[in-house]
Order: C-alpha cells, then sequence, then structure tokens
C-alpha cells in the first residue's frame, strides 16, 4: 500500500527543523517519501487562535526555561550538533513561505528547504532581511532575482493563503504538522508515532 505522508511547515520555528532532519531516517527505513507543504505559522495562529509557545508561556514561572532544556536535550538525543538558536528569534518568515511556492512550481522545493532551514537554524542569518536573503540564495546557487520578483506575485501569495486556509480546516493549529494519510501529528516528539503510523498503515493496506 502506498501510504501518503505530509509535513505542513514553516520554517519559522526550531521544531521544524528538528523534524525535517528526522525526516530522511523514516524515508529510509519505510520507503515513503514525505510531501512537504508550505503553509504560514502567522496564518494559521490568525485562523485558529492560537499563539506560540514562547508567547502563551512568558507568564508560566519556569516553563519557557524547561522548553529550553527539552530542545537541548532533543539536540543531544538525536546528534543534531549544528543547531543553533536563531539570534534573531522571532523572524518573520512571509517572504520565505512564498519563496517556498515558487521553489514546489519550480522542482527544487527540497533543496530550497535544505538550504533556508540551514540558514535559519544552522547559520543563525536574519531571514527576514532582504539583503540578507538575497545572499543567502545566491550562495545557495538559487536565482534570487528571480525568487524575488516572483514572491510578489499574485498567483503565489494566493497559492500560500490557499495552503493555510486549506491545512487549518483540515485540522492543523501550528507547525509542523503531519498527516499519515487522515492520521494527524503534532510537533517534534511524534515523529517515533509517525514512523510507526506509517508502518502500521502499510501492513494494514
Amino acid at each position: 500500500m502506498t501510504v501518503t505522508v505530509e509535513l505542513h511547515i514553516d520554517v519559522a520555528s526550531p521544531n521544524i527543523y528538528f523534524c525535517h532532519k528526522l525526516v530522511p531516517g523514516i524515508e529510509k527505513r519505510t520507503g515513503v517519501t514525505f510531501k512537504y507543504v508550505p503553509v504560514l505559522l502567522g496564518g494559521i495562529f490568525k485562523l485558529t487562535g492560537n499563539q506560540a509557545p514562547f508567547v502563551t508561556n512568558q507568564n508560566v514561572l519556569h516553563k519557557n526555561d524547561y522548553m529550553r532544556i527539552e530542545i537541548q536535550r532533543f539536540v543531544r538525543d538525536h546528534g543534531l550538533t549544528d543547531f543553533r538558536m536563531n539570534t534573531n528569534f522571532p523572524v518573520n518568515t512571509v517572504q520565505l513561505m512564498r519563496g517556498a511556492i515558487v521553489a514546489e512550481e519550480e522542482g527544487f522545493l527540497a533543496a530550497y528547504f535544505d538550504a533556508v532551514l540551514k540558514d535559519m537554524w544552522e547559520n543563525s542569518l536574519k531571514m527576514d532581511d532582504p539583503e540578507v536573503v538575497h545572499k543567502a540564495f545566491t550562495d545557495h546557487g538559487f536565482d534570487a532575482d528571480h525568487i524575488f520578483k516572483r514572491v510578489q506575485d499574485a498567483d503565489v501569495k494566493e497559492k500560500l493563503l490557499a495552503n493555510t486556509t486549506k491545512t487549518v480546516e483540515r485540522g492543523t493549529f501550528g507547525c509542523p504538522t503531519t498527516y499519515v494519510g487522515d492520521e494527524m501529528f503534532f510537533g517534534k516528539d511524534r515523529m517515533d508515532a509517525i514512523e510507526q503510523e506509517i508502518v502500521r498503515q502499510q501492513k494494514n493496506g
């Protein structure tokens, strides 16, 4: 049975980076291919009334401190030694996610996410600064001028908004959200459960 797996992401969160780094192992072990669906996290928050954890936790004694410890443990346990918390966090990712739509339409989405997530969560670049982004795209071998032009196209903007609306209608309230068939999983800590669900559906198919 062919199992469909969709990872709905916005590069705004380190948790997306963590999931992205674990995807190749799951693909290798299960034979599935994850489909990456670009969405806008800010739009999801607006449509669902959700907020980023660093906002919701800010008045809860100790909770953000614990979340930082949890990230350190995840990095340690999965050997993600290249990870660096972006010193510019939070970063406005609207243009980057419109760029992901361009990359998807033009056939280089995988390379695009590899590059942007690396610059966000390893190189700690300020990826909402147009000059920084233009140089980063160029350094990765992308046609920066072309991408910068296309992200202004109405169809690109509309597709990102449509993706965002559809994912919320499906049940998404944050990122990263993964769908294995119709089964939804939220967060970086569900990657083991995602793999188990893929195997379960393969066996039951």
